[in-house]
């Protein structure tokens, strides 16, 4: 298939890219920075700014499937750019539409459903207590509404808590690196108690360009471990397995008011989709 990727030189992005290639996809790459790989074509723009531009889908090669991960401050769950971002990316996933695309993948993320206790599946109502996750809800419900009775498969690939490849994101691991760089020998930490779904980064980009190239399942699509592991044990199995000489000071910081005790990601559609080769 030829794969659009948005957001290609992020931080998930460049692992889907990857794992297409390997899949022996054909890739066009758009990013605000162009993408060093001679195997795609790579077009570097801020597609936002042209969302509305009946051009665009030809532009950017007519591809067969969507897979749309850019999207700014993923890591600033209160940035007020998720909402200022919101109607351009609605826009843009209207106009690819318009324009004859029939699969479009979209990143969700856990953060649309809010404050949750348990297994999250893909009826879970969503109830978002951050501005990351009130604008994905929001993008995700707009789309669902235009595409009614439109010969249109999406797919709302809703992300869990990401590990891998620490030194490229901003998570507590690489804050935990970093910090060690600097010869830091202990760092402030909440009580670490509470319990996530975490995917490397590896499997989540296979997950992702398997979910988005199959054509039997649209809709919400969990992509995620189906496990819930303690912050606490995958911090302390962080260090341990990088070696590093720095210790967590346990109950220094609150946890967020939306982080729940225990939530993880009901793994059934995607096991499946998995294991369809």
């Amino acid at each position: 298939m030829k794969i659009l990727i948005t957001g290609a030189n992020g931080y998930i992005g460049q692992h889907v890219v990857d794992k297409a290639l390997q899949k022996n996809h054909e890739v066009v790459c758009v990013d605000l920075m162009p993408f060093s790989n001679n195997k795609i074509q790579s077009i570097k723009m801020n597609f936002l700014e042209k969302a509305g531009d009946p051009s665009l889908y030809n532009i950017l090669g007519s591809p067969d499937v969507i897979i749309h991960m850019a999207w700014q401050d993923g890591f600033n769950h209160q940035s007020d750019a998720h909402l200022r971002n919101l109607h351009s990316h609605y826009a843009f996933i209207k106009n690819m539409i318009d324009a004859g695309c029939k699969s479009i993948s979209i990143m969700g993320t856990m953060h649309e459903i809010g404050y949750h206790e348990g297994s999250i599946d893909e009826n879970t109502p969503c109830n978002p207590l951050s501005l990351y996750g009130i604008a994905k809800n929001a993008l995700r419900q707009s789309i669902l509404t235009y595409i009614e009775n439109k010969d249109v498969s999406l797919k709302w690939l809703r992300a869990f808590y990401i590990t891998g490849d620490d030194n490229r994101n901003k998570s507590i691991f690489a804050k935990i690196l970093q910090m060690s760089k600097e010869g830091k020998t202990s760092f402030p930490f909440t009580s670490g108690i509470n319990k996530y779904d975490f995917i490397d980064v590896n499997l989540l980009a296979e997950q992702i360009v398997k979910a988005s190239t199959q054509v039997n399942i649209s809709g919400i699509i969990n992509c995620c471990s189906g496990n819930a592991v303690s912050l606490k044990d995958k911090v302390e199995e962080f260090i341990k397995t990088h070696n590093l000489n720095i210790t967590p000071e346990y109950g220094a910081y609150p946890t967020r008011k939306y982080d729940s005790p225990a939530v993880w990601g009901d793994a059934t559609i995607i096991k499946g989709i998995m294991d369809n080769e």
